[in-house]
């Protein structure tokens, strides 16, 4: 017997009959484990043939880290025997049944195969426009036919003379992420079968009794009601960096002889940029920046100039890797590291509302805590920047005003030293039996 211990925001969403349901959740609440208790009780349903399901994530690697690992132990768990295709990312049962994954940022591969039940991981995380396209390629799909059989196994058959099949369903699974698609589906102007769940972080009674704390001192205020209380919060037209104040948030801390300078750069022709930063009391203070620097060749000789006997680490940006601000052949980075700089850089940038949110929450954190400063007299640009920058309609930071180059520079420093790590929970309570 296959048995599931779920939350009470679980039961009600596994319940529901509605055709586009939503199970919208703060952290720890279980969204995971939801999609994939739904997924095992659609492969339950009484059913000759082979039954097709659809698991779509943003991206492969999120399938392959998230959902694919969570979809294995819980067959394991079932006792069912099952193969996973890697290279097609299909993964098929012992009774030949198909769980056919896809990713979200590559919408083209959703074609070719039809889907009795869909089930969709973070859709709010794409750009509205991406995410609208993926739902309806998803839905498109999802009209494999299932009869509901009667006690003899035979497909049950209306007043009508007509086979009655059992309903097809699209289900989506997302942390809010602002007023975009999942917003505008389910709760600007929902239509008929579109249903929603809201679980917040603490309707799941076996999280670590520190975790909500844990997380209101992880994350920036304006957010919490997002990450815990699972609610839509509009950030368009907000500031991105709502508590800084440049009294608040104000050092006179300048660069002395012993310091070492981590440095956030951010690579542009015309506009590059750097912010400087020192350690005071643990947390990093902004004492200089660099400001329409013309290429990375000139950041690499203001930064010789001014500190020549300082070690220097930096933070850029990871497309430097592959291209060069003057269009030569050597790249930025290479270009960093032959002037002896520590160059620290992931392959790809980090998602940018995580490098965002990573530096609100040193800004300010939910429980008031300050943990980055700026002087503000050295660094009238990044000022300006935390001061000004808003977020556009398309859910990310906008960059018309020019405001972007040193806060991004800053941000990758942010992010690669203090960056969010999310916390991890587990589910409980009600159970459910396959």
């Amino acid at each position: 017997m296959y048995e599931v211990e779920l939350t009470h925001p679980q039961t009600k969403f596994m319940q529901l009959d509605a055709k586009f349901p939503l199970f919208v959740a703060g952290f720890g609440s279980g969204k995971s484990t939801t999609e994939v208790v739904s997924i095992i009780q659609d492969l339950s349903i009484p059913h000759y043939g082979i039954m097709k399901i659809g698991a779509y994530a943003p991206t492969y690697d999120l399938l392959k880290l998230i959902t694919i690992p969570y979809l294995c132990e819980h067959l394991e768990e079932m006792g069912v025997g099952f193969k996973l295709n890697r290279s097609d990312f299909i993964l098929t049962l012992e009774n030949e049944d198909q769980i056919i994954l896809r990713s979200l940022d590559n919408p083209s591969r959703i074609v070719g195969y039809q889907t009795f039940r869909a089930h969709i991981d973070e859709i709010d995380t794409l750009t509205e426009v991406k995410a609208t396209e993926a739902w309806n390629k998803i839905i498109a799909r999802n009209r494999q036919m299932i009869p509901i059989l009667d006690s003899d196994y035979e497909p049950l058959i209306g007043e009508d003379g007509k086979q009655i099949n059992h309903l097809n369903k699209v289900s989506a699974y997302t942390t809010p992420e602002g007023f975009r698609f999942a917003y505008n589906r389910w709760e600007k102007n929902p239509v008929e079968g579109y249903v929603k769940v809201k679980a917040a972080t603490y309707s799941n009674p076996h999280l670590p009794s520190d975790y909500v704390d844990s997380l209101r001192a992880t994350y920036p205020e304006g957010l919490i009601d997002a990450y815990i209380e699972g609610e839509f919060v509009n950030l368009t037209g907000m500031s991105c960096y709502p508590k800084f104040n440049r009294e608040l948030h104000h050092s006179d801390a300048v660069v002395e002889p012993h310091d070492t300078l981590e440095v956030g750069m951010d690579f542009n022709v015309v506009h590059g940029a750097a912010g400087i930063h020192v350690y005071r009391e643990g947390y990093p203070v902004a004492v200089d920046e660099i400001h329409g620097a013309y290429d990375t060749d000139e950041q690499i000789s203001i930064l010789q100039e001014r500190y020549p006997n300082h070690a220097i680490n930096v933070y850029p940006d990871a497309t430097g890797s592959k291209r060069t601000s003057n269009n030569t052949t050597e790249s930025d980075i290479a270009k960093l590291k032959a002037a002896g700089f520590n160059v620290h850089c992931d392959y790809i940038n980090p998602p940018i509302k995580d490098r965002v949110m990573s530096y609100n929450a040193m800004i300010m954190n939910g429980v008031g805590e300050i943990r980055y400063r700026v002087n503000t007299t050295k660094c009238p640009n990044l000022t300006n920047a935390l001061e000004q920058q808003i977020w556009g309609e398309n859910g990310l930071p906008d960059k018309s005003a020019g405001l972007d180059h040193i806060v991004d520079g800053c941000g990758y420093f942010i992010f690669q030293k203090h960056g969010i790590t999310k916390p991890t929970a587990t589910t409980t309570t009600t159970h459910a039996r396959y």
